[in-house]
């Protein structure tokens, strides 16, 4: 199931953004250029979800599959569990993130599309098989379109989970929506303490998060998918208004967060997953078919550099491995870019 190790180039400088909002002073980068490449698992169809587990294996969820895989870094897939209740009518819909609660090994929480709705469940995992789902989060409107679905806890120790507009843009500018927003819950789903409306929203104005990652300090990031004019990479506060649908990207109106960095659709970006390794952002580009590379401070702090473009196809998922790898998933095989018989892939990236 492996692939040799390929030793990219050094990635080339993008376009420079304009200038973005100030880093904070305490915050250093390390722009790392990866040693090599390895494929881990092939034969996926659209893997969306990559939660690790203490040994450095991965439970993976396939967007249209209710089933959960267990990869690891050797290879090795076998089967954890269905999850019943999946729905399949929408088209970014489905079985989408995972995340396992830091240092546990006997739980898993999953975004999944239901028939009624979005909704976050709760497994509890004995190593080989997972449980029954016991639901923690419901009532987040579903839509063909635009399903959000990113979860990951941060260091405080609560559920952050990413959620679309549900293709209705006006929910993100409602702070008593659950759509178009970032959730901050407990482990069984209760708004968290000090939450700046008192219910489970963090962050609102939003269209479609699909990336959610923590830097050195502890601070949230988000990748935003834009609509016809600017994709974003966005450093979140709580109770702060990123814009959605009044404004896109870089807009001078003390109403609305800035972006820290931003591409128009011409840089071909639609940023998807997001992992941080050493104040350095790394994001899936999904159309732009590359990795970006974001320094989130010093003097490359904003700027967006490539790598491996136009190698791998539509990269998804970007996930930081207990190691210091990134695994990132590919998502080729469904109809846009390439054969449907073609395969997705996990491939592992070295430093």
């Amino acid at each position: 199931m492996s692939t040799p190790t390929v030793t990219p180039s050094v990635p080339p400088a993008a376009s420079a953004p304009p200038t973005p909002t100030a880093n904070p002073p305490e915050l250093t980068a390390t722009r790392h250029h990866p040693s090599g490449t390895r494929t881990v698992g092939q034969g996926f169809t659209t893997p969306w979800g990559v939660a690790f587990l203490p040994d450095g294996s991965a439970l993976i969820s396939s967007r249209r599959s209710d089933e959960i895989v267990r990869l690891t870094p050797e290879g090795a897939v076998t089967s954890v569990g269905t999850v019943p209740g999946l729905a399949l009518d929408t088209d970014e819909g489905g079985m989408l993130g995972l995340a396992i609660p830091p240092g546990r090994a006997d739980v898993l929480y999953a975004y999944m599309t239901a028939a009624s709705d979005n909704r976050v469940v709760r497994m509890s995992f004995d190593g080989e098989r997972l449980g029954s789902p016991e639901v923690v989060v419901t009532g987040i409107e579903k839509g063909r379109n635009h399903n959000g679905g990113r979860i990951a806890f941060g260091p405080d120790g609560f559920l952050f989970i990413s959620t679309g507009d549900a293709a209705k843009p006006e929910l993100a500018q409602d702070p008593e929506s659950l759509n178009g927003k970032i959730l901050r819950v407990d482990a069984d789903g209760n708004p968290a303490p000090g939450n700046p409306f008192g219910n489970a929203v963090y962050s609102y104005g939003h269209r479609n998060i699909q990336g959610l990652a923590f830097d050195s300090e502890g601070t949230l990031w988000a990748t935003e998918f834009g609509a016809d004019a600017t994709d974003e990479l966005n450093r979140i506060e709580a109770g702060s208004n990123y814009g959605w649908p009044i404004v896109e990207g870089d807009v001078d109106d003390p109403r609305f967060a800035r972006p820290f960095a931003w591409w128009s659709p011409t840089s071909a970006a639609s940023p998807s997953g997001l992992a941080i390794l050493d104040n350095v952002a790394y994001i899936g580009a999904h159309r732009g078919q590359a990795l970006f590379v974001v320094p989130l401070a010093g003097p490359e702090g904003g700027e967006t550099f490539r790598l491996f473009e136009n190698e791998f196809g539509r990269i998804r998922t970007v996930q930081l491995a207990p190691d210091g790898a990134l695994w990132i998933t590919t998502t080729n095989r469904d109809g846009y870019l390439q054969p449907e018989e073609s395969d997705d892939r996990v491939i592992r990236v070295e430093f």
